[in-house]
């Protein structure tokens, strides 16, 4: 049991899939610079946690549901849209004084916020449908749900320490005004060519 849960190949596969920019990497980064690495915790380890669920309830079968109902699809996929711009949004429109203070209202995404995102995110889902197709162990569904979201908990808690440590650190290299806008609205236009993707 202990080997099928630490399948080298699927770890790999999940590495590749969360690890390249997507939504969750786009935002941690932004949020690491825009906020610093301590007070995006929450969205951290939102993300960490909502993901691991998708990966459970794919194993379970409620990937299935959601690919055999065009209709909840298309909702999903325009939900994710939607709030993928908002944030592109208040990327773009993020400002910094000259002194370093951000001058804009912004707050980090909350815990809650960040795991109810995943079940909008299109690329989540897919990472969790060709998970669950191609690298399952023919465990009991439970035992499957248990390993998949063990599997992707603990991968994507490395790539979203990583991208939100990068951000952090990058927010040195951004002090001039004009350097932190070029940033930030670079990862507006990157979020929001992903809401555009969500329908590729």
């Amino acid at each position: 049991m202990p080997r099928l849960f630490l399948d080298p190949l699927l770890y790999a596969f999940l590495f590749l899939g969360l690890f390249s920019p997507g939504p969750n990497v786009i935002m941690l980064t932004a949020s690491g610079a825009r906020f610093g690495f301590r007070a995006s915790l929450p969205h951290l380890f939102g993300v960490v946690l909502g993901v691991g669920v998708i990966g459970a309830v794919t194993a379970l079968g409620v990937g299935a549901l959601v690919l055999a109902s065009p209709v909840l699809g298309t909702v999903l996929r325009g939900l994710a849209a939607a709030w993928i711009l908002y944030m592109a949004w208040n990327y773009y429109k993020a400002t910094r004084s000259p002194a370093g203070m951000v001058a804009d209202k912004g707050t980090p995404m909350t815990l809650w916020q960040a795991v109810l995102f995943q079940w909008i995110n299109p690329k989540v889902w897919a990472v969790a449908f060709a998970a669950s197709a191609g690298y399952g162990a023919g465990m009991a569904p439970a035992w499957e749900a248990a390993r998949l979201a063990t599997a992707f908990s603990s991968v994507n808690l490395g790539v979203c320490l990583f991208w939100t440590s990068a951000g952090a650190l990058l927010t040195t290299l951004l002090q001039s005004p004009r350097r932190w806008q070029v940033f930030m609205r670079i990862m507006a236009l990157l979020l929001a060519v992903s809401a555009l993707m969500v329908f590729l």
